[in-house]
C-alpha cells in the first residue's frame, strides 16, 4: 500500500525490524542494570521513530547512544547519572544545532574519515553480532539464550545452533521480496520465544509518567559530564551526525534533503530531552542503524511509522511488561541482524580508491578496535588533515 511518500508492505515491515539487534540489547541492559523505566524507554523510542520518520521523509534509525549506554551497563551506574547524561546530551545537541557547529565541522572532515567512521561502526556491529551467536556476550554469562532458558546441546551453545540457522535463512532470503529476510528471521525467533519462554502478559492501558526516575542530583551531573557525556560527544558528531547524513544522501539522494547535520542535531537533542522526561535512555540516529534498515528493505519512512507504532502500542498495552515482550526474541536473532547490518555498513568504503584514504580508514578501524570510536574519529581527522597538507606522505 502506498500513501504519498509512505509505503506499507512486506519489505518496509522487514526493513523496520533491521536495527533491533542494536537497539534491544542496550535497552534491556539499561533497564535491568541501571533501573530505567521500561514503559517510558520504549514509548520514547517509538515516538522518536514516528516523529523522525515523518519529518525527514526517509528511513531514519533510532539507537541508544552506545558509549553512554555501554559504559553505564558495564559499570552499573545509578539512574540519576544516566538521566543526567540524557539531559546534558539533549541540551548540548540542541546548542550544537542552534549554532550550526556540526555543519561547520562537516565541511572540514575529509571523506576518508567519514568512511572510516562507517567502516569502524560496521565492524563493531558485526563483531557484536558474532558474540551473540557464539554465546559470549555479557548478557550470556550462564546460558547462551538466558531469557529463553536455553544453554547448549552438549558443548555447543544453542545461540550458535540457532544463529547459524537464522544466518543461513537470512542469506538465502536477503533479496527476496516475497519472503523478506528480516521478517522471516524475526518472526521465527518470536515463535521460538513464545514456545520456550515462561513469561506471561497482562494487557491494559498504561500511560507514560513524567520524570519517573526523579530529578538527578548535582553529584549526578558532575559525574555524568566527564565520564559519560564527553566520550560520547565526538562519537555522536562523527557517526550519528556526519556519517549518518552522508549515508542517507547516498541511499536516498532525491528525497533526503531534510537530513542535514543541523537537523539531526536538533532531532537528537529533542529526543534526549524527551527521553529524560520519560525515564528513557539517550538516543541518536546511527549510521549503522540506517544501514540495517536499508539492508533489510526499508525504502520509505513508512518503515519508521511501522516500528514506531509497534513500540508505542505495546508500551501502552504492556507497561513494565514491555521488557518481557522484547526478551522473547532470541539473542541469536539479534546477532544475525547485527552481523549483516555491520557488513552492509562496511561496504561504504568501496568508493575510497586512493592509498592515503584507505590508510586513514584502516588506521581508524585499528584505533576503534583497540580504544574507542571517539578516539578514532579525532585521530583520523588529524591524520587526514596532515596528509592533505603534505605533512605526511605515503
Amino acid at each position: 500500500m502506498q500513501l504519498g511518500r509512505y509505503r506499507f508492505d512486506r519489505m518496509e515491515l522487514a526493513g523496520s525490524l533491521g536495527d533491533l539487534g542494536t537497539l534491544l540489547p542496550l535497552a534491556v541492559g539499561m533497564i535491568m542494570v541501571n533501573g530505567l523505566d521500561p514503559m517510558g524507554l520504549f514509548f520514547a523510542v517509538g515516538l522518536y521513530y514516528i516523529i523522525a520518520g515523518h519529518y525527514y521523509g526517509v528511513p531514519v534509525a533510532v539507537q541508544p547512544m552506545k558509549s553512554i549506554g555501554g559504559y553505564a551497563v558495564a559499570t552499573g551506574v545509578g539512574t540519576g547519572s544516566v538521566s543526567a547524561a540524557c539531559l546534558i546530551m539533549g541540551l548540548g545537541m540542541l546548542a550544537v544545532g542552534r549554532w550550526n557547529l556540526a555543519e561547520a565541522l562537516r565541511r572540514h572532515i575529509p571523506q576518508a574519515v567519514i568512511r572510516g567512521v562507517q567502516a569502524s561502526t560496521g565492524v563493531l556491529l558485526a563483531t557484536q553480532g558474532v558474540r551473540f551467536m557464539l554465546g559470549t556476550h555479557s548478557l550470556q554469562q550462564q546460558l547462551s539464550e538466558p531469557f529463553l532458558g536455553l544453554g547448549g546441546l552438549g558443548p555447543v551453545p544453542w545461540s550458535l545452533i540457532l544463529g547459524l540457522a537464522f544466518l543461513t535463512c537470512a542469506l538465502l532470503l536477503l533479496n527476496n521480496p516475497r519472503f523478506p529476510a528480516a521478517l522471516v528471521v524475526v518472526g521465527s525467533g518470536l515463535l521460538l520465544g513464545l514456545v520456550f519462554s515462561d513469561a506471561t502478559f497482562s494487557f491494559g492501558l498504561h500511560l507514560p509518567r513524567l520524570l519517573p526516575l526523579g530529578l538527578p542530583s548535582l553529584a549526578d551531573f558532575a559525574y555524568a559530564l566527564p565520564v559519560l557525556v564527553m566520550p560520547q560527544l565526538p562519537m555522536t558528531l562523527g557517526n550519528a551526525v556526519i556519517a549518518n547524513a552522508d549515508l542517507s544522501h547516498t541511499y536516498f539522494p532525491e528525497s533526503s534533503s531534510r537530513v542535514t547535520p543541523r537537523s539531526l542535531c536538533y532531532s537528537m537533542g529533542a529526543a534526549c530531552t524527551g527521553a529524560f522526561l520519560l525515564g528513557g535512555m539517550p538516543m541518536c540516529h546511527g549510521a549503522g542503524g540506517l544501514a540495517a534498515h536499508y539492508r533489510f528493505g526499508a525504502r520509505t519512512c513508512g518503515s519508521n511509522l511501522i516500528i514506531g507504532a509497534v513500540f508505542v502500542l505495546f508500551s501502552v498495552m504492556l507497561g513494565a511488561g514491555m521488557l518481557d515482550a522484547v526478551r522473547l526474541l532470541p539473542l541469536a536473532v539479534l546477532g544475525t541482524l547485527l552481523l549483516l547490518a555491520g557488513l552492509e555498513l562496511c561496504l561504504t568504503v568501496r568508493d575510497v580508491l586512493d592509498r592515503s584514504g584507505l590508510f586513514v580508514v584502516f588506521c581508524m578501524l585499528t584505533l576503534t578496535l583497540t580504544t574507542n570510536l571517539a578516539v578514532s574519529f579525532v585521530a583520523g581527522t588529524a591524520l587526514a588533515l596532515l596528509m592533505a597538507r603534505g605533512r605526511i606522505t605515503l
